[in-house]
C-alpha cells in the first residue's frame, strides 16, 4: 500500500498548471539558491522534474537528498502559493517522456521544437520528491 499524499485536491489544482516551481535543495553550510524549474505534479502525490545527471542541484542531492519546491499562483489572480518539501529520489528512467510532456506543457504542442532537441539530445535524469511537509496559503 502506498503512502497517503498530503496534497490536496486544491494543491494538485495549482500543480497542474503551467507555472514555474521554485526549488531549493539542501545544501549543508551553503545558503539556499533557489531556481526555477518546470514540473509535474504525479497521480501518486510527488512531484517531478528533470535535469542533467551532473548538475549543481544533482550534486547536493546526492549528499543531502532533501528538496522544496514553491509555487505561487501569477500577478492577477488571488495571493495563493503553495510549498512542497520531503526526501528526494533520482530516478534514470522517464527522464525524456518527463522533458517532451513538460515542454508541450510549457511551450505549447508545437513550440520550440529545436529547443526541446537540445533538451532530448542530453543525458536528463528524473528528480522526484517525495511530500512530507506542505504549506499553503490562500490569501
Amino acid at each position: 500500500m502506498s503512502p497517503v499524499s498530503p496534497l490536496t485536491a486544491e494543491d494538485l489544482e495549482l500543480l497542474h498548471r503551467p507555472l514555474h516551481g521554485m526549488l531549493s535543495v539542501a545544501g549543508g553550510t551553503q545558503p539556499p539558491q533557489p531556481r526555477p524549474v518546470w514540473f509535474e505534479a504525479t497521480a501518486e502525490g510527488t512531484v517531478q522534474f528533470f535535469t542533467e545527471p551532473d548538475s549543481v542541484k544533482v550534486r547536493r542531492l546526492r549528499r543531502d537528498p532533501r528538496a522544496s519546491i514553491v509555487v505561487a499562483a501569477p500577478v492577477g489572480e488571488r495571493e495563493r502559493w503553495l510549498s512542497v518539501a520531503g526526501r528526494v529520489t533520482l530516478e534514470p528512467g522517464g527522464a525524456h517522456d518527463l522533458c517532451r510532456r513538460l515542454a508541450a506543457r510549457y511551450w505549447g504542442p508545437d513550440g520550440r521544437a529545436g529547443d526541446l532537441a537540445v533538451l532530448l539530445a542530453a543525458e536528463q535524469i528524473r528528480v522526484v520528491i517525495h511530500p512530507e511537509t506542505v504549506h499553503r496559503y490562500v490569501g
